[in-house]
């Protein structure tokens, strides 16, 4: 595999979905991906963007494709992109080895439909592989406690920056 630092940063997309009373949208991933336990198994959506696509297309494709939801409307985006690097043990492992981590674009988007839209068993239509095995909404500040601890400083700079936007 050679140095984990020589190795490029797969561009991805994340989505903090926020609902009416200003609590995110987490999911519970299904075993077998990055989670540590249980208590560390949650995130918000996010994902890899496809050769050529609009970053925020990406975004509302992938909010899709892990949660069903298209009623939503834009809050905010991060200025710069985020990055993490992935623990030694798994850098080899995770995208057949390509990638140290990910450098992500993070955009604040209100949720405005109802939460019966809103499926992680079936999303993207029934056409996608579930990635989460369930969902919560769940107050911004206690995010960064229930994300894998390698993600938690991307998570802390994400917040930081578009928590702001969805108190207004």
């Amino acid at each position: 595999m050679g140095d984990p630092e020589s190795l490029p940063y797969r561009p991805c997309v994340g989505v903090m979905l926020v609902n009416r009373d200003g609590l995110a949208f987490v999911g519970r991933r299904a075993p077998g991906g990055q989670e540590i336990g249980e208590t560390f198994a949650w995130q918000m959506p996010q994902g890899g963007i496809d050769d050529g696509e609009d970053v925020y297309e990406a975004a509302l494709r992938e909010l899709y494709e892990e949660t069903n939801v298209k009623s939503v409307e834009k809050i905010g985006e991060t200025r710069d992109w985020v990055t993490y690097d992935l623990p030694p043990d798994i850098v080899g492992k995770a995208w057949k080895g390509r990638y140290r981590g990910q450098k992500q674009k993070w955009f604040a988007l209100r949720f405005t439909g109802k939460d019966k839209e809103i499926d992680v068993e079936k999303p993207g239509g029934g056409h996608h592989k579930a990635e989460f095995i369930e969902w919560r909404w769940e107050k911004i500040e206690n995010l960064t406690g229930i994300i894998v601890p390698f993600k938690r400083a991307a998570y802390e700079e994400v917040i930081a920056e578009l928590a702001p936007l969805v108190a207004k």
